[in-house]
């Protein structure tokens, strides 16, 4: 008897949710490699610049981890071989793929790597593990079964037959190099990459609420903003405005002014908190969304700034967006406060003072 749950709308949406683990057995080769990059790029302390090559012509390198720069020269750097199959790899998906390294580091095409690493979602199997961990045992598995293995299927050009000066190269070849990867390793680290929750899912992190006691003196990447506030209530009330004590004479304006500055704090821990569990320009996006929703609203006409600043606020706040990730865990606070973040870029304006 089936087990019975409440069934969410995500699932009715989506489907069931799929583990992350299971859920790599179902990308194409291309997203294998890509993912295997994006794993890379989070192991900054490690390598100096990730590169996909992958394809036809890739001389037997899906994706390079530079230790040292390219321009050095015999740089270091590390090979992650990218085997995307429906078992765990056997010996015979891996000869040519060894094959390679040898003849195209023979002919100085690229130096041998610090490390060969074979990344596959099945892992590798009993015999390429065993091999893996005594490279004298993989030296001679590979030297019997070259010809059948690799001798026509390195490359279309020519049979490299192992032979002569290659043959005294293979025999001086450091065997070591050739690991395996742990794939609950590699998704673990993968956790820490800005493309994880967009490949696998889960929901965004919950952010703290804002100590909005903590919000004192106006920091320097407020000034924009506040002297706009400054103007626009005084085009209101006729009277200039230039300091924050000023506005204890108006209690209307002096608590927008405190909760403007509780907003700005809030749409700027938005963009903050989430910078690296997203992809790049998530936020850029979102705050354009904001833009494009109150521009219309900005560049109306208005009895005076103040009015303006209400108007497009209270707007910002029941726009329906749909499109960003972030939608899910903005609040109002956030899309007021993008609002006062867009007049700091000098994106709008609530009242050119010039005029």
């Amino acid at each position: 008897m089936l087990e019975k749950k409440f069934t969410s709308n995500f699932e009715v949406t989506n489907g069931a949710n799929i583990v992350p683990i299971k859920r790599i057995e179902i990308f194409s080769p291309e997203e294998w490699e890509l993912f295997t990059k994006e794993y890379l790029e989070v192991l900054k302390d490690d390598y100096v610049e990730i590169e996909r090559i992958g394809g036809a012509n890739d001389n037997g390198r899906d994706v390079i981890a530079y230790i040292e720069p390219a321009t050095v020269k015999n740089y270091k750097w590390d090979c992650f071989q990218c085997k995307h199959y429906d078992h765990s790899l056997h010996p015979s998906d891996v000869y040519v793929e060894i094959g390679k390294i040898l003849y195209y580091t023979f002919k100085k095409d690229y130096p041998i790597p610090e490390k060969y690493f074979f990344v596959a979602p099945k892992g590798c199997g009993t015999s390429l593990s065993k091999f893996l961990t005594d490279k004298d045992l993989l030296k001679q598995k590979i030297k019997d079964n070259w010809v059948q293995s690799c001798e026509t299927k390195i490359t279309k050009n020519v049979d490299v037959k192992l032979e002569g000066a290659f043959l005294n190269y293979f025999e001086n070849f450091d065997f070591g190099i050739f690991k395996k990867t742990n794939i609950k390793e590699i998704l673990d680290k993968h956790k820490n990459h800005p493309n994880h929750i967009i490949r696998f899912g889960g929901g965004l992190p919950s952010r703290p609420k804002i100590d909005e006691t903590a919000i004192d003196q106006i920091k320097e990447n407020e000034l924009v903003y506040v002297q706009q506030l400054f103007i626009s209530y005084g085009d209101e009330s006729k009277i200039k405005y230039e300091s924050q004590t000023d506005l204890q004479t108006n209690l209307n304006y002096q608590n927008h002014f405190n909760r403007t500055r509780i907003n700005f704090h809030y749409a700027e821990q938005l963009r903050n908190f989430y910078r690296d569990s997203l992809p790049i320009n998530t936020f850029q996006d979102f705050q354009d969304e904001i833009y494009n929703g109150i521009i219309d609203t900005v560049e109306d006409s208005h009895d005076n700034a103040f009015k303006k600043i209400k108007a497009s606020e209270q707007l910002a706040s029941t726009l329906q967006l749909s499109s960003n990730p972030l939608t899910t865990v903005s609040i109002v606070n956030d899309r007021k406060g993008i609002c006062h973040q867009l007049v700091n870029d000098k994106k709008i304006i609530w009242k050119d003072e010039s005029k």
